[in-house]
């Protein structure tokens, strides 16, 4: 049975936030899962950045289906959680099965990996203070506000928990993720 990795997101996630782990986690031989609020057909966005606005655009994205809802999470079955961003995680903090999971993660210290605004839902549950974090760079306050001391930059390490700003950090924030996901839940 291989190990098993989880990917929290909804309605209004970056398309490549999700997709770009999900196919990167199963080429490296992990099983991966997406939960969401509930089990349906997730509508994901595309964020890219135009010459002339001040902030990124958002067009239309993915479909993909949700393998499980928030309720039906074991965190016990998974090694570790990936947290997209997007506009999903405004909305996603607010969520108390969702708070409860990602609680059990950093309560079990297991491996985190969080990009732009993903990081919303872990200062949810009070696990970014004290830790250096990254996340899209608007949020900068937010993770001040959480107690994390921010970081602009591709990947930031802080023990389990690996953060990027953006889709454009993938390389980096994969390359780091996978060097702790491999010393920490190595395929089996």
């Amino acid at each position: 049975m291989a190990t098993k990795i989880l990917i929290v997101t909804g309605d209004a996630a970056e398309s490549l936030e999700v997709m770009y782990p999900y196919q990167r986690l199963l080429e490296e031989g992990y099983e991966v899962h997406i939960a969401a609020p509930s089990r349906k057909k997730l509508r994901f966005v595309v964020h890219d950045f135009e010459e002339g606005f001040d902030t990124y655009t958002e067009k239309p994205g993915y479909t993909w289906p949700a393998d499980l809802s928030f309720a039906d999470v074991d965190p016990g079955e998974y090694a570790a959680v990936v947290v997209p961003g997007g506009r999903a995680p405004e909305y996603l903090r607010n969520d108390p099965e969702l708070r409860k999971v990602l609680k059990a993660f950093f309560d079990a210290d297991k491996p985190v990996a969080q990009i732009c605004h993903g990081p919303l839902l872990t200062a949810a549950v009070g696990a970014l203070s004290g830790r250096r974090v990254t996340a899209y760079p608007a949020l900068e306050m937010d993770m001040e506000a959480a107690g994390a001391s921010f970081q602009d930059s591709e990947a930031v390490v802080d023990g389990v928990v690996v953060s990027a700003r953006a889709w454009p950090d993938h390389p980096s924030w994969m390359r780091e993720f996978l060097t702790v996901l491999r010393s920490k839940a190595p395929v089996t």
